[in-house]
């Protein structure tokens, strides 16, 4: 038999894996208690803040004895169980019962809970932080003791040994398979890429592009009823993503519903960015995107005001140009404007906070060459806001055990990324998130028309997400601290994508208002009516509230029909540049 034919050496039994970490642990138990013993006849040790202080004494001798704890009952396993943290309890990556039925790795787990407690006490605890360094290194450390976990090696998770068994080791080279093409594409997968297709099973709500920009498609949308609503609705979706997010499935759909709904919908599709667009700055998205378009829909069907919405950033630009439109004395152009989960007060903007520095910035930089920053490098900033679920959890699950991904259509748009204007992208990061200069009036102007906020006093409804992780609702709420129009906030559960997209039909999460003008989010909390389901119902009627006319839905309300002729059947080309 040749060498390479060779029998593979058997894998240990449980018995000698049981056995060997018995030895490791008896040692590593004597190593603690003579830890624990230096630490009682030696209490007047020299002070060095973060080292020797009393506080990071007393953490490390909790943390010894919480391991001798865990040592002794992994070697006394018919001793009484020890009442577990609630927390660690529900933790998602532990929840196959190896975990906790095989004494081995009941004892991984929780030596590595155990750990990562007290590396996060440890940065909460640390001296001579202030509040954005404290923040910085929460951030890192979460993201470490989330790499760290047992379940993400083979060698530690139960459930990817006894697969290798199984199946022979046929698992991780599935795994690899799909770790190499990720490498490939610069990206990780976290669906069946080949289950969509944009035009076919996503965003298919009928309609027609009738305008093409080098910014942006204009798409006008089929009506479903005889007749609409006289006010025409702009949607202006974050071009940071594709726009179908709004219009994924057609049970998902926004745009289907608010169509369904006797609106004349119309939507900015915007261009990933290109080498050609390099000088584009936020003065082109408010002036040759928004006002373009907010424009071109009122000469098209003859009226003299829109409806509006602006989603996350495009929301904020939103703020800018009703700022701008109200310095022109053009206010009245738009009758309402919405935002989901926007921000304009950056300072209590979150995690994204942490890639603001001087470093980070001068690394987009130099990641844009030609001017234009790859979207998969902002997909992967946005993956570490939820390492835990976005990264490790598909690494687990498609590299170690070799599963087949699932299909999902918010995944599937989530990994459809678009290129950033790299002009824009560092502004915003600067003037925006770092230096907070839109709610400082006239700290920021577009194409010279100083932005003052409180000059804004169209009538906005403000959707904030609960458990948004991308813009927080303590800086949502913020909005309604500038404005100084009729505004009604709403609280939606859950985040920034699905706290959105909540379609009625679907019974799903609930959302709070509150009649009163608050003057903090904790008043709007704590005299908050909750209602089930989802708040689109509560939208409609807002805006039918501001005006109920109806029209009917012929002519130019009809994509094509009017002055501007069909470029293209939706969802038009710009959606599927790459």
């Amino acid at each position: 038999m040749a060498e390479t034919d060779a029998p593979l050496p058997p894998l240990p039994s449980l018995e000698d894996m049981q056995h060997w970490t018995w030895v490791m642990g008896r040692a590593q138990q004597m190593m603690l208690e003579a830890g624990l013993k230096t630490l009682e006849d030696n209490p007047a040790l020299p002070v060095i803040p973060g080292f020797t202080d009393p506080a990071t004494i007393e953490r490390t001798r909790d943390f010894w004895a919480q391991s001798m704890t865990l040592w002794q009952r992994f070697l006394t396993p018919d001793a009484a169980p020890v009442a577990e943290n609630p927390d660690h309890a529900r933790d998602k990556r532990f929840k196959a019962a190896e975990w906790r039925d095989n004494p081995v790795f009941d004892w991984i787990r929780q030596s590595y809970l155990l750990v990562s407690d007290h590396l996060q006490r440890g940065v909460e605890e640390m001296p001579g932080l202030d509040p954005r360094q404290r923040e910085q290194m929460r951030f890192a450390t979460r993201a470490i003791v989330d790499a760290m976990s047992p379940s993400n090696f083979p060698g530690t998770n139960p459930q990817v040994l006894q697969k290798t068994i199984e199946t022979g080791g046929e698992n991780l080279l599935t795994g690899l398979k799909n770790m190499l093409a990720d490498i490939g594409r610069g990206q990780l997968t976290h669906t069946d890429t080949d289950a969509f297709e944009v035009g076919r099973n996503i965003a298919i709500t009928p309609g027609k592009v009738v305008k093409r920009t080098p910014l942006y498609e204009l798409i006008q949308y089929t009506p479903t009823t005889k007749k609409v609503l006289s006010v025409p609705l702009i949607i202006f979706p974050p071009w940071i993503n594709r726009y179908y997010i709004l219009d994924l499935t057609p049970e998902k759909s926004f745009i289907k519903w608010a169509v369904d709904q006797g609106l004349t919908v119309f939507v900015a599709s915007w261009r990933s960015a290109d080498a050609t667009m390099k000088d584009v700055s936020w003065d082109d998205y408010v002036e040759a995107g928004q006002i373009d378009a907010i424009d071109t829909v009122r000469d098209l069907l003859k009226v003299d005001a829109v409806h509006t919405i602006g989603y996350c950033v495009a929301g904020t630009t939103l703020a800018a140009t009703l700022a701008v439109l109200a310095a022109r004395g053009r206010a009245d152009i738009v009758k309402s404007a919405t935002f989901f989960t926007a921000q304009v007060d950056f300072s209590k903007a979150g995690e994204l906070l942490n890639f603001v520095d001087d470093e980070q910035l001068k690394l987009i930089e130099q990641l844009s060459p030609d001017g234009y920053l790859d979207g998969r490098y902002m997909a992967a900033t946005f993956n570490l806001l939820r390492g835990r679920d976005l990264i490790w959890n598909y690494v687990t699950n498609n590299y170690l055990l070799g599963q087949d991904y699932a299909p999902f259509d918010l995944l599937f748009w989530n990994g459809d990324t678009t290129n950033l204007p790299t002009k824009w992208h560092l502004s915003y990061l600067r003037d925006l998130y770092r230096d907070n200069r839109m709610v400082v009036p006239g700290a920021l102007s577009i194409a010279g028309t100083p932005i003052d906020l409180s000059k804004v006093a169209v009538p906005a409804y403000v959707q904030a997400g609960r458990e948004d992780h991308i813009a927080p609702v303590e800086s949502v709420w913020k909005l309604t601290e500038h404005f100084t129009g009729p505004l009604k906030f709403v609280l939606a559960g859950s985040g920034h994508i699905a706290g959105v997209v909540n379609p009625p039909a679907a019974g799903k999460y609930q959302y709070w208002t509150n009649p009163a003008r608050c003057a903090s989010l904790a008043d709007f909390v704590a005299g908050a009516t909750e209602t089930k389901g989802s708040w689109w119902p509560d939208w409609i009627g807002w805006l039918r509230d501001i005006d109920a006319e109806e029209v009917a839905a012929k002519g130019a309300r009809v994509p094509g029909k009017g002055s501007l002729p069909a470029l293209a059947d939706a969802p038009g080309d710009y959606v599927k540049m790459r």
